[in-house]
Parts: structure tokens; C-alpha cells; sequence
């Protein structure tokens, strides 16, 4: 399947590609495994936050993140795991990408460790109050979860934290430089009587009150 070509001097080939990177290492091949073993289990248990990469059914992409307390993503066994879906903005594009294309992609990250676990596989919307309950908080269970049917499990290197410095607290922005997310979506939804401050008021509002 060759891309499309909005930019120039593209890669369309598989073969192209190869020229200039090269092939992987033996390592690298044969780091995947099919199933959740005891070590990607570990990782799960102490991963407080992953992305979800789904599409729909033609193709189009969305990376969403999640949340919570450390091992907040339940492992029923060692080939089927959920997220819990908590409050949010009820847009809902994984699920909905989900109810059409069941391919998804997981990428769970540990502060302060360079390397990531990535899991790939199949999943469905879950709406089985059993098992929502032992990912209940404070009493309250998530409405619906997202269930994975595990293909792929492999741990990606740490290069990319290396060179970003992610988890050096010297190399962050101040807070007074950092974008602000009531400012931008103030400008996006462009709402009447939605400036800044109404909209800022809105999203602490919704943090303190609705994690869960």
C-alpha cells in the first residue's frame, strides 16, 4: 500500500524504507510475545497512565489517554485486560471508533522509567457490572470498560525519554510558559459568553468534582 504524497520526496515503498534504515536486530525481532506474563503484568501494576490508539472503520486515527491510580487497568488473565472508562467529556471516540474497527494499541508508561510496554490487540466495549466493580473508586463503578484480547506485548526502548528528557524536572517549562488548556479551547469552541475565565471555571469545576 503506498502513502499519499502531500509532501515531497516521500517514501512508498516498504523496500525503500529498508534502504535507509536497515533491518532490526535479532533482539528486536524476537522481543515479542503473544501473551501478558509476569513481567508485563508487573509493568501494568505500576503504570498509572497509557495512551489508546484506535481507528475507525476507514482508517482515520485518535490517540486518547488514561489515567488513575498506579495498576489501575484490570488483568483478568494473561490474554485479556480492561481500562475503566471514568467521567469525561462524553465524546467517546475510542469507543466509537472501537464499535467499528476493533484494532487497538496501548502504550503504558511508569514515571521516571525511559522504557514503555506496548500492547496490541482486539477490543470491545465492556458493560458487565461484575467486573466494572473491581475498578469501583470511592464507591463509584466506571459505566463502561474497554476490553483488550491482547495479540502483541513488547517493551520499547527508552531512547525517545532519553533524548526528550521527559522525566527531568530540570528541564521543564515554567508553569507561567506552559499553554493554557482553558485559553485554547476558548478559541476553538468560539461558544458565546465562553471566554477564558468562564471556561477555566468550568474545567476546575469538572476536576474537583467529577474524576469519578
Amino acid at each position: 500500500m503506498k502513502t499519499t504524497q502531500s509532501f515531497p520526496n516521500t517514501i512508498q515503498t516498504i523496500e525503500e524504507l529498508r534502504e535507509i534504515t536497515g533491518n532490526p536486530s535479532e533482539l528486536v525481532n524476537n522481543k515479542v510475545i503473544s501473551y501478558l506474563d509476569e513481567h508485563c503484568r508487573d509493568f501494568i501494576t505500576k503504570s498509572p497512565f497509557l495512551t489508546i490508539s484506535t481507528a475507525d472503520e476507514l482508517g482515520s486515527c485518535d490517540v486518547s489517554p488514561r489515567g488513575d491510580a498506579a495498576g489501575f487497568v484490570y488483568v483478568l488473565n494473561e490474554k485479556q485486560l480492561i481500562i475503566p472508562e471514568r467521567p469525561g467529556n462524553k465524546r467517546m471516540d475510542s469507543m466509537r471508533n472501537i464499535l467499528s474497527n476493533p484494532n487497538i494499541g496501548l502504550l503504558f508508561l511508569i514515571p521516571g522509567l525511559g522504557e514503555t510496554l506496548r500492547i496490541n490487540g482486539k477490543a470491545s466495549v465492556i458493560h458487565d457490572e461484575e467486573l466494572l466493580e473491581k475498578m469501583a473508586v470511592n464507591g463509584k463503578r466506571p459505566l463502561l470498560g474497554i476490553g483488550v484480547d491482547v495479540e502483541e506485548c513488547f517493551i520499547h526502548c527508552a531512547k525517545a525519554f532519553r533524548r526528550s528528557e521527559l522525566w527531568s524536572p530540570d528541564t521543564w517549562r515554567n508553569k507561567g510558559e506552559l499553554p493554557k488548556g482553558a485559553k485554547i479551547l476558548a478559541a476553538h469552541a468560539k461558544l458565546p459568553n465562553a471566554d477564558e475565565e468562564a471556561i477555566g471555571k468550568i474545567l476546575d469545576k469538572s476536576y474537583r468534582e467529577t474524576l469519578y
